[in-house]
């Protein structure tokens, strides 16, 4: 065993440490479970947000169609590429709360398109909550499946490319949109925003690594 502890493998990760010497387990299954607890940190700062704007505002985002949510999405993805093009911003904030919002807002859009026309504008706190955890449950099951057919590929992945990626989910959804829902052999609106979704949590996750 001593040997091998000396051998790179470039697709096996050491796991632990015993008398009987070390475990070489998968690379992939090792950083499976890492994403999938970043993930769930990225997810849990952005719902402390959305718990606390629906606080000061209510369901209010309630009043928004899909296809005004995708626009408001469409901006601040707009302001994230600007301000990685040209390394300037006028206001305080920078690209990071944008990602949370483009998330958060990606999660409201899902929940309108299953919610009955009908449905009361104002939902209670504790059902709104119920139905972000249960959209976003949807999403990180499409983004584990993904991820493991990738390989983990977007960790190589620079943060620039998230965003343009967004942006053209974005108009692939607006075009969608334009179309009334219509499409020939393409996915339509709520895969694009899962995967949209999935690029900015994934963008917030390279964002922290970068601080350590």
């Amino acid at each position: 065993m001593g040997l091998l502890k000396e051998i790179n493998f470039p697709f096996m990760q050491m796991e632990g440490n015993s008398n009987d010497g070390v475990i070489f387990v998968p690379k992939n299954k090792f950083f499976m479970s890492k994403t999938s607890e970043q993930y769930d940190t990225a997810v849990q700062k952005c719902k402390d947000i959305f718990l606390k704007k629906n606080k000061d505002y209510g369901t209010s985002w309630r009043m928004l169609r899909p296809s005004s949510i995708t626009d408001q999405l469409f901006i601040k993805a707009s302001r994230i590429r600007g301000i990685e093009t040209t390394g300037k911003q006028m206001i305080d904030e920078g690209i990071e709360p944008e990602f949370i919002g483009i998330i958060n807002y990606g999660i409201m859009a899902l929940i309108q398109l299953k919610l009955d026309e009908d449905k009361a504008i104002e939902i209670p706190a504790e059902e709104a909550l119920q139905l972000y955890e249960k959209t976003i449950a949807e999403v990180k099951e499409l983004m584990m499946m993904k991820n493991h057919d990738y390989g983990e590929a977007w960790r190589d992945m620079r943060v620039s490319s998230f965003t343009d990626m967004i942006l053209v989910r974005l108009l692939r959804i607006k075009q969608i949109e334009d179309n009334k829902g219509s499409t020939l052999v393409s996915e339509g609106v709520e895969s694009n925003y899962m995967d949209l979704i999935n690029y900015a949590i994934f963008a917030l996750i390279q964002i922290e690594e970068a601080k350590a």
